[in-house]
């Protein structure tokens, strides 16, 4: 990847959810949801405080995690269509 987002951002690439219900039936894709479940691709360095520290990241690229349904701006890097946000949209990581 040859795109690093600043400070306390990350790039994020959506996993999408399933076709179907847990009783088998397929869900259009109109009437989908956009995930709120994704995969860390790369972070920043850090926050920088106002005495000039920086507080690391409690996130690494690989990681699941889970963010808000309207987090994020929408980017397309290398033809791939990945989020920006900031670590504090992230709302967990998934274990």
């Amino acid at each position: 990847m040859n795109f690093r987002p600043l400070h306390d951002r990350v790039l994020v690439r959506r996993i999408e959810a399933d076709e179907k219900t847990a009783g088998g039936i397929i869900i259009p894709d109109s009437a989908k949801e956009k995930p709120s479940e994704g995969e860390i691709v790369a972070v920043g360095t850090g926050a920088r405080a106002e005495n000039g520290t920086i507080t690391p990241m409690d996130v690494k690229a690989g990681d699941k995690v889970l963010f808000g349904k309207w987090s994020g701006t929408e980017v397309k890097v290398n033809g791939e269509d990945l989020l920006i946000m900031k670590e504090s949209d992230i709302l967990g990581v998934i274990a």
